[in-house]
């Protein structure tokens, strides 16, 4: 998605001044912005990813090039000559292959099953009116004190219900700072960074963590067949971020951004701001919330005697332990679960959900809005399989780890690079899946390969592909963003917008990597339950 129609409605207007100021600057981001541009849709390039390594495999194969496989003799998936062979799809058998396998490729492709399940769920309590009511709650029920940390709170727990966040809270926040007498920008650019900038960081689980994990579960695969990686790995790492997040978005809004943008002109708009009004929490609205919360309330008493005690029901059944249990292989049920009840409990108190077909219509528009993500998926699934096969990325994997321990490169520092590499990535292809698709097949085994888990890797690259959300046109949302923050100040560009936001992914950078290596290295703590941190084949 580009802001290409926005870009058009200031392309002609006179530069906001802190867009001629900084020329050097202005440069780089337009630099990025053409190189972005050049890219095409993620999803031809996934279809000339799939092509490439056709290609390759084929030239690779005809050469019979070959590494050294560095798993221990009798290992799962090891060949018997101790090698790791680039298997050829440019012939007939690999033909066959490919045809004979195109449909269970994508309906095997993990991610797309459970994102799917987890958003009839969020569908739910999205419809039915119960995210946008527990939003408008939480932040417009904040004190003047708290109400930058309760915005930028409010912005990485709204990651959830995906679009939520950029949709209600960004253009609330700034309605709620004007009406505080404060710049509205400010309050745009703290639910932005919360929203965006957090965007891996949350105190549930969401749709996100099951996409992911699916993905590094496949690319965990080339080294160890049978590793598994649940959407749950990375939780206690991020639930704790989120805390970390909301404290330095926070503290650049009031110390950085906010003094930097001064006392607010309403000369500036483009709209009637004595027009903008917030709608606040009705009376029914907060008993439906009170409901809501109640079953909420029910759900978990019922979850934890079916995990708590010794032998219930959801432990392993033959450890008896949390760890590998059906209550973490299965726990995108449970997130379907805690979303759909309470939201149809809210629902049916406020009068949205009064029928069946209610409850039905919206799964169905939830399912409606994923047709894009469902194409990309196809081809998606087809170049991870086609990487796999080929063995391209085990090949890959070894020679980057060989060049690694060759350069001494292999403590936690090689995490430094790896972070900046993803944000950097990030600039110019910003769906979290996409990037993830591509770069997991090389980095996952790679970083296994010099001793880590997939685990604390993935955890790493969702520090990198979070905090430059903010500064990329490339970001989804990014056109809206600028479409909203220009309702505020006239003419307002895209080199004003990512000036204002920089400031957030240098201190989210910063931050977020230091906490990361607090957690995992200094501390030693799992990055989530049961995740390992380090990985011996």
């Amino acid at each position: 998605m580009s802001s290409n129609k926005e870009e058009g409605l200031v392309a002609n207007q006179p530069p906001a001044p802190s867009t001629t100021k900084n020329g050097l600057f202005v440069r780089f981001l337009n630099l990025v912005e053409h190189l972005g541009n050049l890219l095409p849709h993620p999803i031809t390039l996934f279809a000339l990813f799939c092509a490439a390594v056709i290609v390759i495999s084929g030239i690779a194969g005809y050469f019979e090039l070959t590494v050294n496989d560095p798993r221990p003799v009798g290992a799962a998936g090891r060949g018997e000559d101790g090698l790791i062979h680039v298997v050829s799809l440019m012939n007939a058998e690999g033909l066959r292959m490919i045809v004979s396998n195109l449909v269970t490729n994508f309906t095997g492709f993990t991610p797309l099953g459970t994102v799917l399940v987890a958003l009839l769920g969020v569908g739910i309590a999205d419809r039915s009116g119960l995210l946008s009511a527990a939003m408008r709650t939480l932040v417009m029920g904040a004190s003047k004190r708290l109400v930058t940390l309760t915005v930028v709170f409010a912005g990485i727990v709204s990651n959830t219900a995906a679009e939520l966040g950029y949709v209600v809270l960004i253009p609330m926040a700034a309605l709620i700072f004007h009406s505080l007498g404060r710049h509205p920008l400010a309050g745009l650019a703290a639910a932005f960074a919360g929203v965006s900038g957090g965007y891996s960081a949350n105190l549930l689980l969401g749709t996100v963590d099951p996409l992911l994990s699916g993905i590094t579960e496949a690319a965990a695969q080339m080294i160890d067949p049978e590793y598994l990686v649940g959407p749950e790995v990375n939780w206690y790492f991020m639930f704790a971020s989120t805390f970390v997040i909301t404290l330095l978005g926070a503290l650049v809004t009031e110390k950085i951004v906010e003094p930097k943008l001064g006392k607010y002109d309403p000369s500036e708009a483009s709209i009637d701001l004595h027009s903008q009004k917030m709608d606040s929490v009705t009376p029914l609205e907060i008993k439906g919330l009170k409901m809501a919360g109640l079953s909420i309330l029910v759900l978990g008493g019922i979850l934890a005697l079916s995990v708590v005690p010794e032998n219930a029901p959801l432990r392993h059944p033959e450890t008896g332990l949390v760890a590998g249990s059906p209550f973490l292989k299965g726990i995108v049920a449970f997130i379907f679960i805690c979303f759909a009840i309470p939201g149809l409990v809210y629902g049916k108190v406020v009068g949205t959900m009064k029928r069946d077909k209610d409850v039905i219509d919206a799964m169905s528009h939830s399912m409606s809005t994923m047709g894009m993500y469902i194409v990309l998926v196809f081809f998606a699934s087809q170049f991870v399989a086609f990487f796999k096969w080929t063995n391209l990325g085990a090949v890959l994997a070894v020679t980057g780890a060989d060049a690694l321990n060759a350069i001494g490169l292999t403590g936690p520092l090689v995490f430094l690079l790896f972070i900046m590499m993803c944000g950097f990535i990030n600039l110019m292809l910003g769906s979290a899946s996409a990037q993830w698709a591509v770069t997991a097949p090389i980095f996952v085994p790679m970083l296994m390969l010099v001793g880590y888990a997939p685990e604390t890797i993935q955890a790493a690259y969702r520090i990198g592909d979070s905090v430059t959300n903010l500064i990329t046109p490339m970001m989804s949302y990014f056109g809206l963003i600028l479409a909203v923050a220009s309702q505020y100040k006239k003419h307002l560009g895209i080199g004003t917008l990512v000036a204002t936001m920089l400031p957030y992914s240098i201190v989210f950078f910063i931050g977020w990597t230091c906490f990361f290596f607090i957690w995992v290295f200094a501390l030693g703590l799992p990055v989530g339950p049961g995740a390992a941190t380090y990985y011996t084949p």
